[in-house]
């Protein structure tokens, strides 16, 4: 497949819903798209100064200092202990991995990437831009002969659904029955909320329960675009098998895909760094305990949501006639069939507009049912 082939950008279809909203008299809220607007730590961006002085080309296989930096943070925050730098590469962004990780593996026609039934629409194109054909199935007893790749997505984007110990341990089962990779796109694992995920760490793909002691052919995405307001950074990183992260490492030297010096820098200062993360998600906490009830309230139902930046909402009607309802009080929300089939009738509501503007969505919903 070319990249000529790849559909339009979906987003380009919410433009006219914008304009509407936009038109309401107190002003947009915006809670369609997931990028951060709170400022980035100072802890950060003192170590992004620091190193300025980047006059020499960055290493594609991470300074020290990083490398270290994530493997000591996969043993403080996920439980994850055994991990060496070898295991560990640092990204430019996830978006740009889980959207090469196809190719990068060698994969193309005839191969099948798994990925889940709600998700990320960037899975499925980078199985098609390898060649390879994309599949949407969440039960690995459904995963069929002739995968490569298994993605999953925990807590997933958009709906927030997170995989347990026992679940990922049978997803590793299958994998390994299937000789495939089996990729876990963590990005959002900090940010439990209800059930068992309000008492305890969501669990990593390379955790010790979950692996029975060997992480080949498993691979752990992570990225600090939401819990460091780093998305316009684009740091990020992958850890898990030596085997494949060497290989990566290699395509990648070629390829030049190296995270600058500057943000590899401050990607070491944000991962030993937790009160800035246990701030932030107080805050994410603050918008969602405002935005909860005033969408239910509305006359909406929330699925999922247990856990990551969004409420996955739906009125068991059309997406497209929610988002126009949402539009005529101001609220721009994303649209779920972005996210598969599945989701035609479901909404994506994140909490990343500032508290004050989510506050007044809150006001506008509970107003449009008196």
């Amino acid at each position: 497949m070319s990249v000529r082939d790849l559909a339009d950008y979906p987003w380009d279809a919410v433009v006219p819903f914008r304009e509407r909203a936009a038109q309401h008299p107190d002003g947009l809220v915006d809670l369609s798209i997931g990028s951060p607007v709170d400022p980035t730590p100072d802890v950060i961006r003192r170590a992004l100064t620091e190193a300025t002085d980047a006059h020499a080309y960055p290493q594609t296989v991470g300074t020290p200092a990083v490398r270290e930096a994530i493997v000591d943070w996969y043993a403080r925050r996920r439980g994850v202990t055994d991990l060496r730098v070898d295991n560990v590469l640092p990204t430019i962004g996830s978006k740009e991995l889980v959207a090469l990780l196809p190719t990068l593996l060698g994969l193309g026609e005839g191969d099948i990437v798994v990925h889940p039934r709600v998700a990320y629409p960037t899975y499925e194109v980078g199985a098609r831009t390898a060649g390879a054909t994309p599949l949407a199935e969440d039960d690995p007893a459904s995963w069929p002969e002739g995968t490569k790749l298994i993605w999953i997505n925990t807590p997933g984007n958009p709906d927030g659904r997170t995989w347990t110990v026992d679940e990922l341990a049978a997803a590793v089962r299958r994998a390994r029955e299937l000789g495939a990779v089996l990729a876990s796109d963590e990005c959002y694992a900090e940010l439990g909320w209800d059930g068992q995920w309000a008492s305890e760490p969501v669990p990593s793909v390379l955790d010790p329960r979950v692996t029975d002691g060997s992480r080949a052919n498993l691979l752990s995405v992570y990225s600090l675009s939401k819990q460091s307001n780093l998305a316009g950074y684009r740091a990020a990183f992958v850890a898990g098998c030596a085997r494949i992260v060497g290989e990566l490492l290699t395509a990648r030297k070629h390829l030049g895909l190296m995270p600058p010096a500057p943000i590899q820098h401050a990607m070491a200062a944000a991962l030993g760094d937790d009160e800035h993360v246990t701030a932030q998600k107080e805050l994410y906490r603050e918008r969602r305990d405002l935005l909860r009830p005033a969408v239910e309230a509305a006359g909406f139902r929330i699925d999922g949501s247990e856990a990551g930046l969004y409420l996955w909402a739906t009125e068991g009607r059309d997406a497209w006639d929610s988002i126009a309802r949402l539009a005529d009080l101001g609220i721009l929300a994303g649209p779920g069939p972005f996210y598969g089939s599945d989701s035609a009738e479901h909404v994506r509501l994140s909490l990343t507009a500032p508290t004050e503007r989510v506050a007044e969505a809150a006001r506008r919903l509970r107003a449009s049912v008196l």
